[in-house]
């Protein structure tokens, strides 16, 4: 059975650390390009960061940028996402999904094949 499962959410106080857990079952995250999307209250999807198979190919949103960093570790199945000096603006529920490499458009929740459920990541005092 395919399975992605986050971890890491939380709350965290503005200009903190957390780090997310993408961990797979089923299948073998190195096979896939890995994507790392939110969801803020009221707002659509964005993407975040994303890297492809093999660690070719970084991507981050302008607004991470610095701030976040993505990670693989093929032994444990599992893609990290690094987040440091964190807003409240970063408030959001973050998914991470498994698919294809699209160059424009790897922040696109519908082009990827395997989602997980999400975890919530709350920034504030």
């Amino acid at each position: 059975q395919v399975q992605l499962v986050e971890a890491g959410g939380g709350l965290v106080q503005p200009g903190g650390s957390r780090r997310l857990a993408c961990a797979a079952s089923g299948f073998t995250l190195d096979d896939y390009t890995i994507g790392w999307l939110r969801q803020a209250p009221g707002k659509e999807r964005e993407g975040v960061s994303c890297i492809t198979n093999s660690d070719e190919l970084r991507r981050y949103a302008e607004s991470v940028k610095g701030r976040f960093t993505i990670s693989r570790d093929n032994a444990k199945n599992t893609v990290y996402l690094h987040m440091h000096n964190l807003k409240p603006a970063y408030t959001a529920v973050y998914y991470c999904a498994a698919g294809g490499w699209y160059a424009s458009g790897w922040g696109i929740w519908d082009l990827y094949a395997y989602w997980g459920q999400g975890t919530q990541v709350t920034v504030s005092s």
